[in-house]
């Protein structure tokens, strides 16, 4: 059987919405202010914590000791309704000892290729761009 998840968004005011998932914290998404992120900004960042949430898991498989980990996500619109997202770059930056470009690469292919449920919700013409920025 498939597993389904639910939410509930509830009105506040304005363009304030406040909902989420029975037992966990509530979210505010805020389409017209500064009370929390548009639903365009909570897409992407659905979208960097569900790649980073692989990322992290598969490098703590290979017994890799992060000091730092995020993600930086970049989306571009189109100007004319829906203006929805046609490109999208995540940055992603990595901070840990004796960890090798190509196994932080492995990692962010297998989450956006394999795992990452997020990436695979997308429409498939939207441009998806990554760039991994190791640091010592």
């Amino acid at each position: 059987m498939a597993d389904t998840k639910r939410a509930t968004l509830t009105w506040r005011r304005g363009m304030v919405f406040e909902g989420g998932v029975a037992g966990k914290a509530p979210t505010v998404l805020d389409a017209g202010g500064p009370e929390g992120p548009s639903p365009m900004e909570a897409l992407l960042l659905a979208l960097a914590g569900c790649t980073g949430a692989d990322v992290v898991s598969i490098l703590e498989k290979k017994r890799v000791k992060l000091v730092a980990f995020s993600v930086d996500v970049e989306g571009a619109r189109r100007d004319e309704h829906p203006k929805r997202f046609t490109a999208i770059t995540l940055t992603y930056r990595i901070k840990a000892s004796g960890l090798s470009e190509e196994h932080a690469r492995q990692a962010i292919e297998l989450s956006l290729q394999k795992y990452c449920s997020v990436t695979h919700s997308l429409a498939r013409d939207i441009a998806l761009r990554h760039e991994l920025a190791l640091e010592s």
